[in-house]
């Protein structure tokens, strides 16, 4: 028969729900972090569920992995002992996510590479050997025969695929 200091890890107490007593209730900073852990890889997924809705305020989404709520409530337990993130590195968070685009409108995007203007020519030394490839209206003209882009023309010159405009530096 266990003494009134019986382990935690062996036999923790449970609230009226099932969930471990360390884990339905808020952390002590005198809690065994390696109890509270150790205890959320043998919760319930109905409890770690539980956790995620008590910590963010609305169910977790169905698609969560056990694995991902662990890791969540694993964080939380950590960040309430020891304190979470630094003010600054939380700012900088803040910051970052409300630089975030609107829905439905692309990030960062690329611009189109402006190409040289027609009767440019480009030069490119690859193995010892130059390359001269003349900017048309139609494309790009090298060794005598029409291409319709820089990355045909690369490819001919190395037998590889490559970035025609990055091959050329532009």
């Amino acid at each position: 028969m266990p003494g009134p200091k019986a382990d935690a890890r062996q036999s923790p107490e449970r609230d009226g729900q099932g969930a471990p007593l360390a884990l339905a209730s808020p952390v002590h900073p005198a809690l065994d972090v390696d109890a509270a852990l150790a205890e959320l890889a043998r919760a319930p997924l109905e409890s770690l569920r539980e956790l995620w809705a008590r910590r963010y305020g609305r169910l977790p989404p169905r698609s969560l992995s056990r694995r991902l709520l662990q890791y969540a409530a694993a964080y939380d337990i950590q960040a309430r002992i020891y304190g979470g993130l630094k003010p600054a590195v939380r700012r900088q968070l803040l910051q970052a996510s409300a630089k975030k685009p609107a829905p439905g409108k692309p990030g960062k995007t690329r611009k189109p590479q402006a190409m040289p203007p027609a009767g440019s020519r480009l030069v490119r030394d690859w193995h010892g050997r130059s390359h001269t490839v003349e900017v048309t209206d139609r494309g790009f003209l090298y060794a005598g025969r029409h291409y319709r882009s820089l990355s045909e023309v690369a490819r001919a010159i190395t037998g590889a695929r490559w970035s025609g405009p990055r091959f050329f530096g532009l």
